[in-house]
């Protein structure tokens, strides 16, 4: 896997993926930037809600569960000091179906956490205390 990071003034920064996309990376103004992206340390939180989201999904569809919405709201901490680092994260399923197995949900959430999301297996064995839960809506 590849990426390139392009400087493109102040604290502004194009990242490209290995696959050709493309996502801007900005501070804030009271950094020197212009608010004009996400923030790096953001990337990596939504780098691992996409990562974890996208196994809960894979999970539920492959044992045939009627998922029809699965949202992942993180909540993040970071140290105080440099480097500030994440120190705990917890992410939030809301999954929305028509019969949805609680069961099937929580090993889905279960495998994601413990078994195949890279990203959070990879935070967590270096010190960030990750969290899961997760909530079931019925649709009519």
């Amino acid at each position: 896997m590849k990426a390139r990071i392009q400087w493109a003034g102040e604290a502004l920064f194009l990242g490209e993926s290995g696959s050709g996309h493309v996502v801007v990376m900005d501070g804030p103004p009271e950094s020197g930037g212009r608010n004009l992206g996400v923030r790096p340390m953001e990337m990596l939180l939504l780098g691992l809600g996409g990562c974890s989201n996208y196994d809960v999904v894979s999970i539920l569809k492959k044992s045939r569960q009627p998922v029809e919405s699965c949202e992942a709201f993180l909540e993040a901490e970071r140290a105080e000091e440099d480097p500030k680092v994440f120190t705990r994260i917890h992410l939030h399923f809301v999954v929305k179906g028509r019969g949805l197995k609680e069961a099937q949900v929580k090993r889905a959430v279960e495998l994601s956490a413990e078994k195949y999301c890279s990203a959070s297996i990879m935070l967590g064995r270096a010190g960030v205390a990750i969290s899961h839960d997760y909530e079931i809506v019925e649709l009519a």
